[in-house]
């Protein structure tokens, strides 16, 4: 029996799917996005009040405003939902910028430095909010830091994200964020 080769970009949005559903019952909804957003917020220690609280909230509520829009209003979306929404969403920018807005909210949340880089502890702890304990996650720091200086850039992190989004490159370092494909 011949097996199909699942594409990288529906294999990615497997594991975002399956990080997304953070109460494991094979649908996202709002509710998932909220406990990502709090796991933010507790693994830095931030403040619901604070500015960046307010705009990861906001930028995961048009989000989920947007996937719902593009799945036709249900209030809860299956795997196969999600891929299909999401990638719609990708591309679709009319109302929101998903692939720019959201890293950037998840950017300012993980630079408590405010030096604009992200470190390797601070990569650490954006690890743990999305529940990633595979050994080699730290090599993905290494992957994402393109240009070797220690440290995760605003534009390096922006640019994972888009790969994330639109690299058919397994390797790419964008391809990286749920650890690597190939595995």
């Amino acid at each position: 029996m011949a097996t199909v080769a699942t594409d990288p970009i529906t294999m990615k949005l497997n594991r975002l799917f399956a990080a997304t559903d953070t109460n494991s019952d094979g649908y996202v909804d709002w509710s998932d996005y909220q406990r990502l957003v709090d796991r933010y917020l507790s693994t830095y220690k931030i403040d619901k009040h604070d500015r960046r609280a307010q705009a990861l909230l906001m930028s995961y509520q048009m989000q989920w405003v947007e996937l719902l829009r593009h799945a036709d209003g249900v209030d809860r979306l299956s795997k196969e939902q999600f891929q299909t929404a999401i990638r719609a969403l990708s591309v679709d920018t009319s109302r929101f910028n998903m692939v720019e807005g959201v890293p950037h909210a998840i950017f300012d949340i993980m630079d408590t430095a405010f030096d604009n880089t992200i470190s390797k502890d601070e990569f650490v702890q954006y690890l743990n909010v999305w529940n990633i304990s595979d050994p080699g996650a730290m090599d993905t720091f290494s992957r994402l830091d393109t240009d070797g200086d220690g440290a995760i850039s605003r534009q390096e992190f922006i640019r994972a994200f888009r790969e994330f989004f639109y690299s058919a490159d397994p390797e790419a370092p964008g391809s990286l964020f749920f650890g690597s494909l190939s595995a």
